[in-house]
């Protein structure tokens, strides 16, 4: 399970999806759970329950902090790389059924309680909302949306585990600095929530719609099941939150420099 080397932008270039602006990885061979090294049971997975389409903009679905990339759409949600740019804990795979099989996660990444810096060491410890995501990017469904496993999670001293609920929460919580406001409850497929958010003088405009169909609504095969599914939840509620990212607003001077190149 290797990370794809091949540069994002150049993906983007041959990029082929359907109108949803993904590829559903059931209908070729993949998953929508990840596969985790070791779970209790064997072969347990955490759902991939969000969906950044590849029908948003362009800039977002580069895998950047620059130039308004998808780095910098997640520092305006509240949420920054590794604390230190070093991984704690095991890697994740995911099959997103585009020819690519399983690879490990592109990033892991954490809310940063305020502080883009180093926020994420905090959550690293303290726990939090955090999540992993893939790029569908392989020869056989080359959508370039990314597809994240969001879970909200115990501090570092309880092993990382995942609070009650903590899936669908964690989705929710994510979708929930989109709007600036809770997530109602009894959620159902179709329900749409927008909102702005804005980072570096980037500001970006967030339209969701959760869908079913792509994950079950179950206990099984989720790993923490028998903590995170309690209560009357199952761990996964069967609803994956797609995101439609518009950039709304760029800084003033972005392009200059490309412009003066070409000039001279």
């Amino acid at each position: 399970m290797k990370p794809s080397s091949t540069p994002t932008l150049f993906l983007l270039l041959l990029c082929s999806r359907p109108p949803e602006g993904y590829h559903n990885p059931l209908d070729n061979g993949g998953s929508m759970l990840t596969l985790v090294p070791v779970t209790f049971p064997e072969g347990q997975g955490e759902p991939i329950n969000t969906i950044i389409s590849g029908n948003s903009d362009s800039h977002v679905l580069v895998d950047s902090e620059e130039n308004g990339g998808l780095r910098n759409y997640f520092l305006s949600l509240g949420f920054s790389g590794e604390c230190l740019g070093q991984h704690e804990g095991s890697h994740q795979g995911a099959n997103l059924g585009d020819g690519n099989g399983y690879k490990n996660e592109t990033a892991v990444i954490r809310w940063n309680y305020g502080d883009a810096s180093f926020g994420s060491c905090k959550e690293t410890i303290d726990g939090g909302n955090h999540f992993r995501y893939w790029i569908q990017d392989g020869s056989q469904g080359n959508s370039g949306a990314i597809f994240m496993a969001i879970s909200y999670e115990l501090p570092l001293s309880s092993g990382h585990d995942i609070v009650t609920n903590g899936y669908n929460f964690g989705r929710d919580w994510l979708i929930g600095n989109i709007t600036g406001s809770s997530i109602p409850a009894n959620l159902t497929s179709g329900q749409t929530f927008s909102g702005t958010t804005s980072s570096a003088n980037w500001t970006y405009q967030t339209d969701i719609t959760y869908v079913s169909g792509l994950l079950q609504n179950t206990n099984d095969g989720i790993n923490h099941n028998a903590s995170v599914g309690i209560d009357g939840f199952n761990s996964s509620d069967g609803l994956v939150a797609v995101l439609d990212i518009k950039v709304m607003d760029k800084p003033a001077n972005f392009g200059y420099s490309t412009l003066f190149y070409f000039i001279l």
